[in-house]
């Protein structure tokens, strides 16, 4: 249902297409309802006085300015309202900025239509030649992929480092607010669904420390360590613990709370490429969420070099986000310009596949999507309840952005649009043999 007020008062329109007046020329609200099936799900206002969607709807947006409007219509699907909305041109009342899971759940079920020939020339009318042209973007989006194309090749190492630098060099203290203690920005594994986040936490670092089958004196390699949660728990278990990150803040971060925790003889973070690791002979590697920065044409190298790393006999666990189906896929506009830049997924059976190709054999593999799910929400949350000190700290847009990012994040796992894959492998000695026990080793 279309209505046209001054936001206080009401007229209520009859249900069916809109009819323009006089001049051609349309409402925002008659806009949004020529191009979209009825009902709306969530009540829709905008500055030119218009509504539209039931009255007592839970959620409502307002298109706030012209601005707002050029982005929708300049850029269609989730970067346009994205860009409206970290800009603040876009309200959305009735859940949180630093959790906007109920809005992203309601707005996933509208359902768009093609505009008759006569509504498209009014809507063109309408929004004239301004409502036409593309605004600059806010400052938190990266350039487009062609650009960063023009400019690098992908994922050579200074085009990695600058992709590494703009999401993760954000803020040590804005992590700190959205991961909280144990300063883990990867999926928990939750031995319970009523499990904290951080008993979770520490739980994915424990599977993982298990399969690999480490004890004290061994050697472990983390690539893409993060603020080196995973390093300090294998060395306070007596495992000499190397550790790389692209990230020099996320670096700085985990020498401090290696120094902390009095674990210099067995710990250490460099900020660095992990192709510039020289040490060898390693008895395992973990990479845990590196690969989705990778790149699939990279795959072969990427485990090759792995497989180098380690002696015989020795395990890798691979731990990243993957796609349901085994095409790969780009991000999506919006976590690509604003979130992961040059990310790229795809499923676990080309994983698996490309492990097994470099000469490794692949023991276990399991799904952790759930979790994932779960983790996220985590997050939000803790971006909710620290969102004053998180907006003091990186901005209201930033903050924004991430809120949008991880609840968007939660919605495709809880949905099965993207998963959570650990693929165990080994490095076969060369008569063959694994020198692994014959069952797990390790509990789930």
């Amino acid at each position: 249902m279309t209505t046209l007020d001054d936001r206080s008062t009401a007229t209520q329109h009859t249900q069916g297409p809109p009819v323009p007046g006089p001049s051609g020329s349309m409402s925002i609200a008659e806009i949004v309802d020529a191009v979209t099936h009825a009902p709306l799900p969530v009540r829709l206002t905008a500055y030119d006085g218009s509504a539209t969607g039931a009255v007592e709807a839970p959620l409502s947006v307002h298109v706030a300015t012209p601005r707002g409007l050029a982005f929708v219509a300049t850029a269609p699907g989730d970067l346009g309202l994205a860009r409206a909305y970290v800009s603040g041109d876009l309200h959305i009342e009735g859940v949180h900025p630093g959790n906007p899971y109920d809005a992203l759940v309601a707005l996933g079920s509208l359902s768009f239509r093609r505009p008759t020939a006569r509504q498209a020339v009014d809507i063109a009318r309408t929004l004239g030649r301004a409502g036409l042209t593309p605004p600059p973007p806010p400052p938190q989006e990266t350039v487009p992929r062609w650009r960063r194309v023009a400019e690098g090749l992908r994922h050579s190492k200074g085009r990695d480092a600058e992709a590494i630098h703009h999401h993760y060099d954000v803020s040590n203290r804005f992590y700190e607010l959205v991961l909280g203690p144990s300063m883990t920005y990867t999926c928990a594994a939750y031995p319970q669904a009523s499990a904290t986040l951080e008993e979770a936490q520490v739980n994915k670092y424990r599977l993982v420390f298990d399969k690999l089958a480490l004890s004290a004196g061994y050697r472990l390699l983390d690539i893409g360590c993060g603020w080196g949660g995973m390093v300090r728990y294998a060395a306070r278990r007596g495992v000499k613990t190397l550790g790389v990150t692209l990230s020099k803040r996320q670096a700085e971060w985990a020498q401090k709370a290696i120094r902390d925790e009095g674990l210099e003889d067995l710990a250490e973070v460099r900020h660095a490429d992990y192709r510039d690791v020289e040490e060898t002979g390693f008895d395992a590697v973990s990479s845990i969420g590196l690969t989705e920065h990778i790149g699939v044409a990279n795959y072969p190298s990427y485990f090759g070099w792995m497989r180098d790393k380690v002696r015989d006999g020795g395990l890798i666990l691979n731990h990243c986000i993957t796609r349901p189906d085994n095409r790969p896929t780009n991000t999506g506009a919006f976590i690509d310009r604003y979130v992961f830049p040059d990310g790229e997924l795809t499923g676990s059976g080309r994983i698996i596949t490309e492990i097994q190709d470099v000469g490794l054999e692949v023991m276990h593999e399991e799904n952790l999507r759930e979790h994932y799910a779960l983790t996220l929400g985590e997050w939000c949350v803790n971006l909710e309840e620290h969102w004053d000190e998180a907006v003091a700290e990186v901005g209201e847009g930033v903050a924004r952005v991430w809120g949008l990012y991880m609840a968007g994040s939660r919605l495709g796992f809880e949905r099965n649009e993207i998963q959570l894959h650990q693929v165990l492998a080994v490095k076969p000695h060369p008569n063959g043999r694994s020198g692994l026990q014959l069952r797990p080793w390790w509990a789930a």
